[in-house]
């Protein structure tokens, strides 16, 4: 379990509380890795305290060196992937883990906000658009049906995720994840998730330079797919 994590102390003991007891009812053994990505507030030590290991970056670098550098650290053969500020529902990382159960050969399970539900306050217009937009576009370049390009909520094979040169710094990294398993043939299936709104604080997505660099990214990976 890696959550990347930036001011976020008003829930991320919450989130990790969440995380182990869904965790713990499958009797299997797991980590969870918080990289408090240059953090001024209290997330560091309220993740520590709750149980997590905390790796900590300064100053803040963005959620795509944060994710790269959890997925180094994390030592399991499926990297779960989780937002740190409680828009997430923990509970629901079974709906995704039972997939990998069911077909191992799977190296990616994307939560999708948009074949699950979308409580009040979880998405702004503007951002839902822009998701919908870039995720048709993503869809386009690689001839795939996704429906959730930038879903924070997913499942990796481990394997593949360390074998992958991820270089993405800010929020297209998981477009960046999906256009490089695309690209590779891999095998990728949805699952609906519930998207609540944030359990505290505020969101570092700058609307117009994430999505810039989103759309970047999808082109980058289509031109690289050739």
């Amino acid at each position: 379990m890696v959550l990347a994590a930036h001011n976020e102390a008003a829930c991320i003991a919450e989130v990790i509380a969440a995380v182990q007891a869904t965790l713990d009812a499958r009797a299997e053994a797991y980590e969870i890795i918080v990289i408090d990505d240059g953090s001024v507030d209290e997330t560091a030590a309220l993740a520590r305290r709750a149980g997590a290991r905390v790796v900590r970056l300064w100053p803040n670098r963005g959620k795509g060196v944060a994710l790269r550098r959890g997925v180094l650290e994390a030592r399991g053969a499926w990297l779960v992937f989780l937002d740190a500020d409680g828009q997430d529902d923990p509970a629901e990382i079974p709906l995704l883990l039972a997939v990998l159960d069911e077909d191992p050969q799977v190296a990616m399970v994307n939560g999708s906000r948009f074949l699950g539900e979308l409580r009040e306050g979880a998405i702004s217009a503007p951002n839902r658009v822009g998701n919908v937009v870039m995720t048709a576009l993503l869809d386009a370049a690689f001839l795939r049906r996704i429906t959730d390009s930038q879903a924070g909520f997913r499942v990796v094979r481990a394997d593949i995720a360390r074998a992958l040169p991820f270089d993405a710094a800010e929020y297209e990294i998981e477009t960046e994840m999906l256009g490089k398993l695309l690209r590779r043939g891999e095998r990728v299936v949805e699952v609906p998730v519930t998207r609540y709104q944030r359990g505290g604080g505020q969101t570092d997505f700058r609307r117009v330079r994430n999505g810039l660099r989103i759309l970047w990214r999808i082109a980058r990976e289509r031109v690289r797919a050739r």
